[in-house]
């Protein structure tokens, strides 16, 4: 998509823009060009962000203005009541920084959050929906964060684009009217049904929809930088939503809000091949899982075997197996738990790891147990903990006219987050990535709940370098726990397969956390399924719309890809 429309026209021409989301899945949403260049989730996000480029913005600047317009435009995914992860590079500095905007739990959260009267764990539909699943959002707290080190442009400026289609209202993409309309689960918080099913009916693609409340909302936020989000009538109605909530009601106080802070830590990098793969450190297990999934397979001539097949899908599933035992077992948030990043990562570790995925077939179910790696304590250990994080996230990848590059992955869960809206956003209900059940066996959980606690996420957005050191791929995906393998999948592509960003993104999904192999459905691989049940692979096709957008720099140029499977777009 060379072709640029500008934001006005946008608004001029709703059926234009739908026009741009009924893009066929076959039809690649991809462009060869030259930096400034955006990849977002939404083509109205992309517009906004592509809008600061070109007034010479900074790629913060640019993911900044998009994060505004996902908030209004795709509120099943993303937005300001949630959280993020961000990944800036600087070429002038050779600087790679992580900016950490997940949620925190408010001080009133206790071991038992999500555990019954009974004393067993909730359902998934009783603990997130409504007040019980609401952290403190940290999105607009690291936005201005990232800002203030790298903005070029006024932070007000990054807003108008947001303000003006919350106002003038936007046309209802056809995603956003399928995800209404399989959210039944909408009607349980009255207020948030009327917004989403008007009189009663819901949202249909074209539709025009306003969002007044969120423009009051992010003007107040353009004027007043965070404390027009953490404080004052924004903040009071965040409190008010959570405490007053007709489902799972729970205290949240003006003091957990205004007491949120971002937080920057070493960005996590490992090497695989001749590439240099950067990636977010916990509470994300993103880098960590994306990089055991790649060492694991690295003593594997993987570009020797065909991109698809059963002997491909096979190694790529048993390490990844390995990485998510290890995932349940040590990692949470490492403010309160002890997540032992080196061991994991130490290559005689994942040597000896690696050493149990045999080509001919696959490892019992038993033996898929958490290693021993350096530093581990036994106390955090659990084998399989349920994971509840759903595909309700978004991705963006950015180059700016200076070479710096930002790769963020935004979410409020859901999908529609905790399904309540406060001050015209929705409410995430990431808390709900928690373990359900605190302890086990003796044990208390890593990534147990714990007042001020942030729980564990798989996003993983992600910078590849090549041998020289320079920036070479921007990526990252939505998807839940599977985004850790969309992740690697798209390295595997692009590394040992050579791939462009199209190709590397386009490969068939194939996701396995523990027993059951899951490979994307009307793909034609039902040969491959059949030769992975053979190897001894439990396996269910399903549909996996991984959202993966990505930009690769080769000779100068830019490789710009959004997944086909959903309606991300290049500007």
């Amino acid at each position: 998509m060379r072709a640029t429309l500008s934001f006005q026209a946008i608004l001029r021409n709703s059926l234009l823009v739908l026009a741009l989301f009924l893009v066929p899945a076959a039809r690649a949403k991809t462009a060869e060009v030259q930096a400034p260049v955006i990849v977002a989730s939404h083509p109205l996000a992309s517009e906004a962000g592509a809008e600061m480029l070109r007034r010479g913005g900074s790629a913060v600047d640019a993911a900044i203005a998009a994060q505004m317009v996902m908030t209004l435009v795709e509120p099943q995914s993303s937005g300001i009541g949630g959280g993020l992860f961000l990944l800036h590079h600087d070429p002038r500095t050779g600087s790679i920084e992580n900016y950490d905007g997940r949620e925190r739990a408010p001080a009133s959260v206790t071991p038992n959050l999500f555990m019954g009267a009974d004393g067993k764990p909730l359902g998934f539909i009783e603990a997130a929906v409504g007040g019980r699943s609401v952290g403190v959002p940290g999105a607009v707290a690291a936005l201005w964060l990232a800002h203030r080190e790298h903005g070029k442009l006024d932070w007000a400026e990054l807003f108008k684009p947001a303000i003006r289609l919350a106002r003038e209202g936007f046309p209802v993409s056809p995603r956003l009217a399928k995800v209404i309309g399989m959210v039944p689960s909408l009607d349980l918080i009255p207020a948030t049904a009327a917004y989403f099913k008007p009189g009663g009916r819901a949202l249909a693609a074209g539709d025009i929809l306003r969002n007044p409340a969120l423009a009051d909302t992010l003007q107040r936020i353009a004027d007043q930088g965070p404390d027009g989000f953490y404080k004052g009538p924004v903040a009071q109605a965040i409190v008010d939503a959570v405490v007053q909530a007709p489902r799972g009601a729970v205290a949240l106080t003006l003091k957990d809000l205004q007491s949120f802070r971002p937080s920057k830590r070493p960005t996590l990098c490992g090497t695989y091949r001749a590439y240099r793969i950067c990636g977010m450190r916990p509470p994300s297990s993103g880098g960590i899982a994306t990089l055991q999934i790649l060492k694991l397979l690295e003593r594997f001539d993987m570009g020797a075997l065909e991109p698809g097949s059963a002997a491909a899908m096979h190694l790529f599933v048993e390490a990844q197996r390995l990485a998510f035992a290890d995932r349940a077992a040590f990692l949470g948030d490492p403010d309160f738990v002890p997540v032992p990043v080196t061991g994991l990562l130490s290559w005689p570790y994942l040597r000896q790891r690696s050493q149990m995925i045999d080509p001919a077939r696959a490892l019992p179910q038993a033996m898929v147990l958490p290693g021993d790696p350096r530093g581990a304590r036994l106390l955090f250990q659990r084998l399989r903990i349920p994971d509840h994080s759903k595909p309700s996230t978004a991705h963006l990848s950015v180059i700016d006219g200076k070479g710096r590059a930002v790769a963020m992955t935004t979410t409020v869960e859901g999908p529609f987050g905790s399904h309540m809206m406060a001050a015209g956003f929705m409410l995430n209900n990431q808390l709900s990535d928690f373990a359900f059940e605190p302890t086990g066996d003796n044990r208390r959980f890593a990534n147990a709940p714990a007042a001020g606690k942030r729980p564990l996420s798989s996003m993983s957005p992600t910078l590849v370098f090549d041998a020289r050191g320079r920036l070479y791929a921007v990526i990252g995906s939505p998807g839940g726990w599977r985004i850790i393998p969309y992740v690697s999948k798209t390295l595997l592509g692009l590394i040992d397969w050579k791939m462009d960003m199209e190709g590397a993104i386009g490969l068939p999904n194939v996701t396995s956390r523990s027993g059951v192999v899951e490979i994307e459905k009307d793909r034609g691989l039902e040969a491959v399924g059949a030769a992975l049940s053979a190897l001894g692979h439990e396996v269910r096709f399903i549909e996996q719309t991984s959202g993966l957008n990505g930009l690769r720099i080769v000779g100068g140029r830019i490789d710009a890809a959004a997944d086909p499977r959903r309606e991300g777009a290049v500007r």
